[in-house]
């Protein structure tokens, strides 16, 4: 049985889920751009639907699992198992107001004040826990023009760089929640489910945890092992081998930063170091 997994139909998170899909063998197959579902590589199917509707299908059993924003999973209130974050599609959910409103913190917000938001009960919740009396204004789109129209007092918006609140004079003033990309799923899975969904985030996690990072090797001189160590400390340690008729120089591999590959080649120049190779890194199992 083909297990379905609810991916984004369009907008970047998709593209950069389709791009991880890919690079975890698990192409995404199509018979054209506008069609519905897709192979994921024999093992899986996709269905294509909206992000804000994925957290419905998996909560019924439409899907297996799916792929979404932690903002629409939490909106949503439906009860999914969360499989891993997927550390893209960063944002963060927040409170902003005017600038000249005066209001610095969500303790400034007033009893009766109007609140416009995409997020109608997350906004809620938010407010209720505090104890604070609002009125939440649901929108589809466009928050932050709310106040300028006299909709409401405050937003509570999506951002990551908050760019977009500034030019439209707008301050954040507290955070609601942080999300990002989540693989979730169906809590009513049967066990073979389950077990084809270990092996999806096994898959998925190995291309994630080599993101970032450079295989990297090198004869190194004996006498500049010690130093060398402190060079690259790799997961565990850098790997160190015998060569054959190498003399004074042994072979030393490690998984390294890739931000910070052009440093760490130039010491290793310093100690001696010859024949450095450095390569990309498909998958990373620790």
């Amino acid at each position: 049985m083909l297990l379905k997994i609810a991916l984004p139909n369009k907008g970047r998170l998709s593209d950069e889920v389709r791009e991880l899909f890919n690079e975890a063998g698990l192409e995404v197959k199509a018979r054209g751009e506008r069609a519905l579902t897709a192979s994921l590589g024999g093992e899986f199917e996709a269905i294509f639907v909206r992000a804000q509707d994925i957290p419905e299908f998996v909560a019924d059993g439409a899907a297996h699992a799916g792929v979404t924003g932690w903002d629409l999973v939490s909106e949503s209130g439906r009860e999914l198992d969360h499989l891993m974050d997927l550390e893209f599609g960063k944002c963060r959910l927040v409170v902003a107001a005017r600038e000249e409103s005066g209001i610095s913190g969500a303790d400034d917000v007033r009893n009766g004040s109007r609140v416009a938001s995409c997020f109608p009960r997350l906004t809620q919740a938010f407010f209720d826990k505090r104890g604070q009396k609002v009125t939440v204004v649901p929108v589809s789109g466009a928050a932050e023009i709310a106040p300028h129209l006299g909709i409401a007092d405050i937003v509570v918006d999506l951002t990551s760089t908050g760019s977009t609140l500034k030019m439209n004079g707008l301050r954040e003033v507290a955070t609601v929640l942080e999300s990002s990309a989540r693989l979730v799923a169906c809590g009513s899975n049967t066990p073979d489910a389950q077990r084809k969904l270990e092996e999806l985030k096994l898959a998925l996690g190995s291309v994630l945890a080599a993101r970032g990072k450079r295989y990297l090797m090198a004869n190194v001189p004996k006498s500049s092992l010690q130093q060398v160590r402190e060079v690259l400390p790799g997961l565990n340690g850098p790997t160190v081998v015998d060569v054959l008729n190498g003399g004074n120089f042994v072979a030393v591999h490690a998984v390294v930063p890739s931000k910070t590959i052009y440093r760490t080649v130039n010491a290793l120049k310093a100690l001696g170091c010859e024949g450095i190779l450095v390569t990309r890194i498909e998958r990373l199992m620790a």
